[in-house]
């Protein structure tokens, strides 16, 4: 009896190691930004296909030019209600003080400056496809923002979701950088693909989630159901019967063709969306008329 005991207590020693070696939050190779310059007219491009401020500026605040992100939009989920940070370059309440290290760790591998996991409420699944090039122009133009000394909400999020250390088991079975569609034809297609796998996100909310809280790649943007949002509607050219021209015109405008118009979430989106080069909307309307 006691070897047995010895033997339960060795195997949950080495359970544990095993635990926490495998969740351990994953960090950059700040080696890749050593020789980047950083572009801030272009990180504003990166700004507003990542769509930033529409979660992270103030319940019922506006986009404009220059938005204060001081986070405090909530977010319901299955697993909880998440509430939106202060990402302004506010020194103390904000990301000021943050290093290109810590802003790429947050934004690509979902960990804090401190080491601890992020809810992927955060959709650092997509960002993590961002280029490095891209990370720095954004981390750039962010800088440039109006401070915001708003203090962050703590998420509304019960046991056991609220045990962060497992989040990185929920990472090694849902994160990671592979396409979703692997062959793209041309480099229109390939800067569509980037814009709404990668930094538009597009996935997030037009994709149907597991038991988990796991994107279901097998129905890419079939639609879903969103807590507080309701039913979102499928992309594929199957669910939307629109043509490349409606949807880039959309984008633009936020009118449908049938002269609707955007509204709720959708809103914003088409807010960021305008304010990108013509040739990003159309990459992005190629790659979702290109979807099967």
């Amino acid at each position: 009896m006691k070897r047995l005991l010895r033997l339960l207590c060795v195997l949950a020693l080495v359970g544990l190691a095993i635990f926490f070696f495998v969740t351990r939050p994953a960090q950059v190779d700040v080696a890749q930004f050593d020789r980047l310059t950083p572009d801030a007219v272009h990180g504003k491009d990166v700004f507003h296909a990542a769509g930033c401020a529409s979660c992270h500026i103030a319940p019922g605040g506006e986009i404009g030019d220059a938005p204060v992100l001081a986070g405090g939009q909530a977010f319901a989920s299955d697993f909880g209600t998440f509430y939106a940070p202060n990402i302004s370059p506010d020194t103390v309440a904000g990301i000021g003080g943050w290093s290109i290290e810590d802003f790429a760790n947050a934004v690509q591998n979902g960990v804090s400056p401190n080491g601890k996991h992020y809810y992927p409420a955060f959709p650092y699944v997509s960002y993590a496809k961002i280029t490095p090039q891209d990370l720095v122009d954004l981390k750039a133009f962010m800088d440039t923002l109006p401070p915001s000394g708003e203090a962050n909400l703590p998420h509304d999020v019960g046991f056991p979701f609220s045990y962060r250390r497992a989040l990185g088991g929920w990472k090694l079975l849902f994160a990671g950088k592979d396409w979703v569609v692997t062959d793209v034809a041309t480099p229109e297609l390939e800067r569509g693909r980037y814009l709404v796998e990668g930094l538009g996100h597009c996935g997030e909310c037009h994709t149907p989630r597991n038991a988990l809280g796991g994107l279901n790649r097998s129905a890419w943007l079939t639609g879903s159901v969103l807590p507080g949002e309701g039913k979102v509607p499928g992309i594929t050219p199957s669910a939307l019967d629109w043509s490349a021209e409606d949807v880039a015109y959309y984008l633009e405008s936020g009118f449908t063709p049938s002269f609707d118009s955007a509204g709720g979430a959708m809103a914003h989106v088409v807010e960021n969306m305008s304010k990108l080069p013509t040739s990003d909307r159309d990459a992005i309307a190629a790659y979702v008329a290109s979807l099967p």
